[in-house]
């Protein structure tokens, strides 16, 4: 290797956030991708937090399941409504600095919201605006992360890898951590120490120091006097030309409505209903163990199809709804949350980094926007209907039919030809 050549790969190196060790093989870490880890782990352990102080605060103000569903439709409606127009800020504008804003944002509402539960003068409107500006700033937050972890680290799938285990280590722990202080404290106790993981975030991203993106991405970004619905409209196409990427998210509707949406709410109010909300941490606990699993078996193993393999690991969904509306108990409800979250976890990997090396970079963050809204779009509508429906039909009812739900999403993605066959980027050139 010439001195040309060797300044050159230190160079590519530098680029891409990523040392190499002693075998010359590529490494994720970088002390820029650990401040990223951590910001992405921190922000997940206060987001863990939340739905137990949701519960738990709310119930105790003399307030349903329906409420608790609206509490969280609230920030899932916003989020999926406004993420779109977030990712053309995120092709237009710094990432980190839109990161930095949401996180100082959420710190004053969860900062606010914590003082609520701390006086008692708990309102459901109030909860929901609060709510709602969350999702504002989590659409504005959330582009950004598609296009930072291929500018950090060369190998992105192991650092998909390695966030969502950070990511699921902080859920073994958050929803523990939240049970205690709803203990100790009060539900506003939970939020205060919320607030505190968003400050935190914020100030590892102020420390970050961001490669430059690729030149098309550069070329995107400085289009400052292009129509803003023209961003839009070619995000759109980009979009719609990938059968894979739609088909997808199609499927996630219903998954979302109908499986994933109701089953947030009701096993929350469930478990802290019936056994307190020290059991319900316990069973999120679970849950982050089995992400824990999931992260660690995405880390190691390379399938060659990478959906076709995440599909497989959704049927694993099946077991949560299925264990709490069955009424089986804490034990086997904590069991079957861990083999779901192994599941969820293993296909999430695989589904962030086919779209962040299938999709190119400059249009990475408004697809991932395009990807966000449609996967979460239903979320709040599955969310908000919950309550209702476990008052028609029982808890217990609507439980097992988001469980049958999960079986027909995994085996309709399975079903999509061009879900099941598409091949790494590393051996394929990018799908459509």
């Amino acid at each position: 290797m010439t001195g040309t050549d060797a300044r050159h790969d230190r160079t590519t190196e530098e680029t891409h956030g990523t040392r190499r060790s002693e075998g010359g093989a590529v490494a994720v870490w970088s002390r820029d991708f650990a401040l990223f880890f951590a910001a992405r782990a921190v922000a997940r352990l206060g987001d863990t937090m939340l739905p137990v102080a949701l519960a738990a605060g709310l119930l105790e103000h003399g307030y349903g399941a329906g409420a608790v569903g609206l509490a969280m439709a609230s920030t899932a409606a916003a989020f999926a409504g406004l993420v779109v127009f977030g990712g053309v800020f995120a092709d237009r504008f710094s990432t980190r600095r839109l990161m930095i804003g949401a996180d100082l944002v959420r710190l004053c509402t969860q900062s606010l919201a914590a003082s609520l539960f701390f006086t008692g003068n708990v309102v459901l409107w109030q909860i929901c605006a609060i709510g709602f500006v969350n999702g504002v700033a989590g659409a504005v937050f959330q582009p950004g992360v598609a296009s930072t972890v291929p500018r950090l680290a060369a190998d992105i799938q192991g650092a998909n890898g390695a966030i969502r285990v950070a990511e699921s280590a902080a859920q073994l722990a958050g929803p523990a951590v939240a049970g205690l202080l709803v203990g100790l404290a009060s539900p506003g106790g939970v939020f205060a120490a919320h607030a505190a993981t968003y400050a935190s975030s914020a100030l590892c991203l102020l420390l970050l120091r961001l490669p430059p993106p690729p030149a098309g991405a550069r070329a995107a970004a400085g289009r400052a006097r292009r129509a803003f619905r023209a961003d839009l409209a070619q995000g759109w196409r980009e979009f719609r030309s990938r059968t894979w990427l739609w088909g997808v998210i199609a499927v996630w509707c219903l998954y979302m409505i109908a499986a994933y949406g109701p089953t947030v709410p009701l096993v929350a109010t469930e478990v802290v209903g019936h056994h307190g909300p020290r059991a319900y941490g316990l069973v999120n606990s679970a849950l982050g163990a089995g992400t824990v699993v999931g992260g660690v078996l995405a880390l190691r193993l390379r399938p060659r199809r990478m959906l076709r393999a995440g599909a497989l690991a959704l049927f694993a969904f099946f077991v949560f709804p299925a264990a709490v509306g069955a009424g089986l108990g804490v034990p086997a409800t904590a069991a079957g949350a861990a083999v779901a979250g192994a599941g969820m976890s293993f296909w999430s990997v695989m589904w962030a980094t086919t779209v962040q090396t299938q999709v190119p970079a400059d249009v990475l963050n408004r697809i991932h926007a395009y990807d966000v809204a449609g996967s979460l779009a239903m979320m709040p509508v599955g969310q908000a209907l919950a309550g209702p429906a476990a008052g028609t039909f029982g808890a217990d009812h609507v439980l097992l039919a988001s469980a049958a739900t999960s079986l027909a999403v995994a085996t309709a993605l399975l079903a999509i030809p061009p879900i099941r066959g598409l091949l790494r980027a590393e051996a394929n050139t990018p799908a459509r």
